[in-house]
């Protein structure tokens, strides 16, 4: 498909596709609009879909923490005036629609998530160590996936140039901090949401087990595994991503 059309708009860049019942996508620390295109191609002939580029780099555009985030994307859900609108979300992107979840700032219909934190991940590390080293980032970027192949060339190099430059290496640490320091353990509770967790068999980030947290926690929320799939279903196993998510879709009637 085409490259996405990132709109300018109120202080927000994002991007409108699609024609129907609306969904949010919502990606992780390191993440950008690309890692949604095949759900976008599957999704954008029946649903609109909004991914809001979310603000984790720029200084000074909102707060550094994830608190400042949900508030980003919350803003932002109003200004569209979304109702009855499905999130989905990635890594801290999952996290982020969970606490919109919980403190819901409109109709949100379903959540769907995938390498969610908000109980535990492991990160790039609290200092962001031999970040001048390119085969170091590397082999962090390919630890993020089942397959290292999955870690392209270009996206090692966007990583490498985001944790060395300074401005934007600080911002991030502190944003990875504020996630780990936020434990939801006891919030996810509140969620009456029909809720979809997607999750990467072979996840070093989120492993298994705090997806099966999730699940415990949530109530009536169904689990699915993909096998050999790491931190991000959607880019690494879109085919069975894309899958679930529409029978899940089809279960709870979001048409």
């Amino acid at each position: 498909m085409k490259n996405l059309e990132i709109i300018q708009e109120r202080g927000f860049q994002y991007v409108e596709t699609g024609k129907g019942s609306p969904v949010v996508l919502l990606h992780g620390l390191f993440g950008a609009l690309s890692n949604w295109l095949d759900t976008v191609n599957f999704l954008a002939p029946r649903y609109t879909l909004f991914i809001p580029i979310i603000p984790v780099y720029e200084a000074g555009t909102t707060a550094a923490s994830v608190e400042g985030l949900a508030h980003f994307v919350q803003d932002f859900i109003q200004f569209k005036q979304l109702k009855n609108f499905t999130l989905i979300g990635n890594s801290l992107g999952g996290h982020l629609a969970l606490l919109l979840a919980i403190n819901p700032p409109a109709d949100i219909y379903s959540l769907v998530l995938t390498g969610s934190s908000g109980l535990f991940e492991e990160g790039m590390g609290a200092g962001f160590p031999k970040r001048g080293d390119r085969k170091y980032i590397q082999e962090r970027v390919e630890y993020t996936f089942y397959s290292p192949q999955t870690a392209s060339k270009e996206l090692v190099n966007e990583i490498y140039n985001i944790v060395n430059d300074n401005a934007k290496a600080m911002r991030i640490l502190k944003i990875a901090r504020s996630a780990q320091r936020m434990n939801l353990r006891e919030d996810i509770k509140k969620i009456k949401l029909p809720t979809c967790l997607i999750w990467g068999l072979n996840d070093n980030i989120t492993p298994a087990y705090v997806a099966h947290q999730f699940r415990r926690l949530i109530q009536g929320a169904e689990l699915h595994f993909i096998d050999q799939c790491g931190h991000a279903a959607m880019m690494e196993q879109p085919h069975m991503f894309n899958s679930i998510v529409a029978q899940f879709f089809q279960k709870i009637n979001f048409t």
